[in-house]
């Protein structure tokens, strides 16, 4: 499990919060061209309302890509930016937003990892990959001063062709930022609930899920979301993008669920729009106090 340095057990869930306000950004992605959508998504950011965390969907500067060749944005392992993250322009735009709105900027990218011949892990699949690249859905998670922190997407989506170019990510990301501790998940994941257990010995406040989730499957999304808030007694900012790409189209669904499962805020379907939430994190200490659901739960 990684949480990111400023975690630590002092720092109690819902307690010492000294931000909660989030900001769910629902975009139209244009077709593989990060310029155009970080353009977009800067517009969208500086309308919205202040907050403390903005929140981008899956592969949010080009669109989801199952044949990244081309589309991926290129970092190279051995020349690391000087946060020890390799680095590829959208991070580097989603540093520059998070020190001009002192806020935590975050949302998954697609990029291609450039290795040397000599630390390959494995030759490419014939036909499917390309020797020395590496790609993987990446999220990001930018704070103010350039500290970024980093998850590869686990269940990579079979059904639509992701295993083959992508590589799996091996390890979850928890995240502090400003007395609160977000739990990440990009799309697919939602559907493997052991994955974002929340747990006694190590529990979180926020469950992030980022998204491309085309409007065929919108009834499951809204189903799944639910259940991950009631289930892991946490708040779930959703966020999914708007408009089509070559092969779907997506209707949004973004939305701030609570506890309870209740809606807190959603954006409008089928609009590009963002929504900002102030987290009632004293309602969701007091519920957990009452019905301790999270201290009656099985580890996984």
């Amino acid at each position: 499990m990684k949480i990111s340095d400023s975690a630590r057990n002092e720092s109690s869930p819902c307690g010492g919060v000294r931000g909660g306000r989030i900001s769910l950004l629902q975009t139209d992605i244009v077709w593989a061209d990060p310029a155009a959508n970080q353009k977009i998504a800067e517009e969208m950011m500086l309308k919205a309302e202040k907050s403390d965390i903005y929140v981008l969907p899956e592969m949010f500067s080009t669109g989801f890509a199952t044949q990244p060749q081309g589309i991926a944005e290129v970092v190279t392992v051995p020349d690391a930016s000087p946060s020890g993250i390799p680095t590829c322009g959208t991070l580097e735009w989603m540093k520059r937003m998070a020190d001009k709105l002192d806020a935590a900027v975050c949302g998954s990218v697609a990029v291609c990892e450039e290795k040397p011949s000599s630390i390959l892990d494995s030759p490419p699949v014939e036909g499917l990959g390309e020797v020395g690249k590496s790609f993987f859905n990446r999220f990001y998670f930018v704070k103010p001063g350039g500290e970024v922190s980093v998850y590869n997407k686990k269940h990579l989506f079979t059904y639509g062709g992701e295993h083959l170019r992508f590589t799996a990510g091996e390890e979850p990301l928890r995240v502090e930022w400003r007395g609160l501790i977000y739990n990440i998940c990009i799309c697919y994941d939602l559907r493997f609930p052991i994955w974002s257990r929340n747990t006694k010995e190590n529990p979180y406040d926020v469950q992030i899920y980022v998204a491309s989730w085309p409007d065929s499957r919108r009834a499951p999304w809204d189903a799944l979301l639910r259940a991950r808030a009631i289930e892991n007694q946490c708040f779930v900012a959703a966020v999914n993008r708007v408009g089509s790409d070559p092969s779907c189209h997506y209707n949004g669904g973004s939305c701030l669920i609570d506890a309870y499962g209740n809606t807190v805020a959603a954006c409008e379907d089928n609009k590009a729009e963002a929504v900002t939430v102030e987290l009632d994190i004293e309602r969701l200490r007091k519920f957990r106090e009452k019905f301790p659901v999270l201290m009656d739960g099985d580890t996984p």
